[in-house]
């Protein structure tokens, strides 16, 4: 027999580390982000999850009644063997859930295209327009094993494993990897978004609020996935300035050379800045071709192309049905 005595203490402890839990999910980051994007998505999240409930809480609330009702024992419960059919009760099992679907379907569908990744900001927040003249920040983001390569052309530098933007400035992520596929996740800023070698993907968001906040990689990669997580900065635009600043002051140059030791694996990297970048390494990177002698992807397809252009036979117009060349009294038309 177990001694409940035994497991009194254990059980205590367990369930107040789960009632801690719950209270912790009340400030958790995907439904309380600190970007625009990351909002919308959370509330999202919060709306399916309602629109599912009108279900579920029902259900499970007569599953507890008719057990109770119709427990053993209980005279007084109606017992009606012979009932098979009730028209009312078939409309509202279909027709409810019908309903959820066609709106999580419409929901999900507009959702869908408003909160595409690639699809440019037209909004700072639910109160603010974007400016006409607003220009995103460009950030082109290569993740390696196991480390964030971030580099700001605009600026002319780069940094490993620490990230900065303006608040309320749109920005522009280009991203790409270097060996394996791995995925960009800032829960404040927006969903996440994969990274592949030779590929190139998008993500446009925005930070709203100053502060630091937390990205990581989201999609396993390795023995050194778990530390390969970056400090992403929100700041001021005399902030972002100074710290544009303190990395050009700072850092060493980033050319091909040390690229190549930097894409070396390593794990847990602390922060690095570069005062100056290489022109053209990130489009090096993304075409696989940053080692001298290695061709690029982009001038390797277009050989292949123009290659298969000439080795392609002349196409030869079809030559028309013989009924269809010629008319009554062999006119031809």
């Amino acid at each position: 027999m177990i001694h409940m005595k035994k497991l009194r203490g254990p059980a205590w402890l367990a369930a107040a580390a789960a009632v801690a839990g719950l209270a912790g999910c009340g400030k958790t980051v995907v439904l309380n982000p600190a970007g625009d994007i990351a909002a919308q998505q959370g509330n999202l999240v919060v709306t399916a999850t309602l629109l599912m409930l009108i279900v579920i809480v029902p259900v499970i609330l007569l599953t507890l009644l008719f057990a109770w009702k119709y427990r053993q024992g209980n005279a007084d419960a109606k017992y009606d063997p012979d009932w098979h059919h009730s028209t009312v009760l078939e409309l509202v099992i279909w027709t409810v859930p019908l309903m959820i679907i066609i709106a999580l379907g419409a929901l999900t569908w507009i959702a869908t295209h408003k909160l595409d990744p690639y699809r440019p900001l037209d909004r700072i927040d639910a109160q603010r327009a974007l400016a006409a003249d607003a220009r995103p920040l460009e950030v082109q983001v290569v993740a390696m094993d196991w480390k964030w390569l971030f580099f700001y052309p605009e600026q002319g530098i780069a940094t490993v494993n620490e990230l900065a933007a303006p608040v309320d400035r749109p920005i522009r992520f280009k991203l790409t990897a270097t060996s394996t596929m791995n995925a960009f996740y800032v829960p404040d800023l927006a969903g996440m978004i994969y990274a592949m070698p030779g590929m190139q993907t998008e993500l446009n968001a925005v930070i709203n609020k100053p502060g630091v906040f937390q990205g990581l990689a989201s999609h396993y990669s390795g023995k050194g996935f778990s530390g390969m997580t970056f400090k992403f900065h929100g700041l001021s635009d005399a902030e972002f300035a100074q710290w544009i600043d303190k990395a050009r002051a700072e850092g060493k140059p980033l050319d091909k050379a040390s690229y190549l030791q930097l894409a070396r694996p390593s794990e847990r990297d602390p922060v690095q800045r570069f005062s100056s970048v290489e022109p053209d390494l990130y489009h090096r990177v993304l075409n696989r071709c940053v080692e001298d002698g290695q061709p690029c992807m982009h001038e390797t397809m277009a050989k292949d192309a123009r290659r298969g252009a000439a080795a392609a036979p002349a196409e030869v117009p079809a030559k028309a049905p013989a009924h269809a060349q010629h008319g009554a009294g062999g006119h031809h038309q």
